[in-house]
């Protein structure tokens, strides 16, 4: 029997019980991973460890509202006592937030935006970066948008949100250049998910691709062999990019 890509490797998911987080935490575990799946929702969580289980892979599940920074700690650390290591990081959990005039956006608005879409992903640097230091070949993506280039109005806290989140993932590849650790960001671009049916709400969802078709793009970035780092894959046009065009 062959062995599976990503055997013996500890995968962990933010935003995993639906969308490209879902498909992405089931791609993994089909490769071998054992996934952690991280989400607030507990009844998407249990389908996925269901989905996970019939394709005979396996799953921890972690019930957490990113927002909760003292619960992405703790979570650290029982990795560590359970594990001794982090091989994979996929910060796919987002918000799209209002859809307004920034004149029209409350500030309890933009807060949650910036909190789910960034702090939680720059806990998550402070929190997972020693694990997956205990890796021999750790590997993060973490999930963008075009929006963060192309600052679309009406999506401002999203847009900035993004922008802010590509220069954390360019600073860390940065410093981390050196180790074995590798870190990348991975536009989708159009996906048929709950959350874009929301911001573009007369979109015809069957003209998108899905969010498994996305997470197969995910998974090689996820493996040992890959070492690019510090790079921007566009699953639009399958290319690699080191920066993004001007918009």
């Amino acid at each position: 029997m062959t062995t599976p890509p990503l055997a013996s490797r500890i995968a962990l998911v933010t935003g995993a019980s639906r969308g490209i987080g879902h498909a992405t935490a089931r791609a993994l575990a089909k490769a071998g991973a054992h996934v952690v799946a991280v989400a607030r929702t507990q009844a998407g969580l249990e389908e996925l460890d269901d989905e996970i289980r019939n394709d005979g892979g396996s799953a921890t599940l972690v019930p957490l509202n990113l927002t909760d920074f003292d619960g992405i700690a703790r979570l650290g650390a029982a990795l560590n006592e359970r594990h001794g290591k982090l091989d994979i990081l996929v910060g796919n959990a987002g918000v799209a937030g209002p859809s307004s005039p920034l004149g029209h956006i409350e500030l309890r608005q933009w807060a949650d935006v910036i909190a789910v879409n960034v702090t939680a992903n720059f806990q998550l640097i402070r929190c997972m970066e020693p694990l997956l230091r205990q890796s021999d070949a750790g590997r993060v993506v973490f999930v963008t948008s075009a929006a963060a280039s192309k600052a679309p109005g009406y999506l401002g806290p999203y847009a900035a949100s993004k922008a802010a989140l590509e220069t954390l993932a360019r600073t860390w590849a940065t410093e981390t250049a050196s180790t074995a650790i590798r870190i990348n960001l991975f536009d989708p671009g159009p996906i048929r998910t709950r959350m874009r049916a929301t911001v573009f709400p007369g979109e015809d969802p069957l003209t998108l691709d899905t969010s498994e078709q996305a997470a197969e793009c995910i998974v090689p970035m996820c493996a040992p062999d890959w070492n690019e780092t510090g790079k921007l894959y566009d699953y639009r046009t399958r290319s690699l990019l080191s920066f993004r065009a001007p918009a």
